[in-house]
């Protein structure tokens, strides 16, 4: 039996579209930027969230330690608002 090589597949290119670029800086971002301290935790705090079961809470390396949530997002926004505070 003789069996006919599949014929090759006819694709069609899309149009292309011009790449837009952006326009050259006058001077680098990095100096035109002021130093400035990343923004970070208080001192002394390091908040994470934690699952124990079907509950999220949030602790802290300060003690702290949040109720416990279904939600994780509720719980992270719960270590959030603790890094938060004063």
């Amino acid at each position: 039996m003789h069996e006919d090589s599949p014929a090759a597949a006819r694709t069609t290119a899309a149009p292309r579209t011009p790449v837009r670029t952006a326009p050259a800086l006058a001077e680098p971002l990095s100096e035109s930027l002021p130093d400035a301290p990343p923004p970070g935790p208080p001192a002394g705090h390091s908040a994470t969230t934690i699952e124990r079961g079907s509950f999220c809470l949030a602790r802290c390396s300060c003690g702290w330690s949040g109720p416990a949530r279904r939600s994780r997002d509720r719980a992270r926004t719960d270590a959030a608002e603790h890094l938060a505070a004063p």
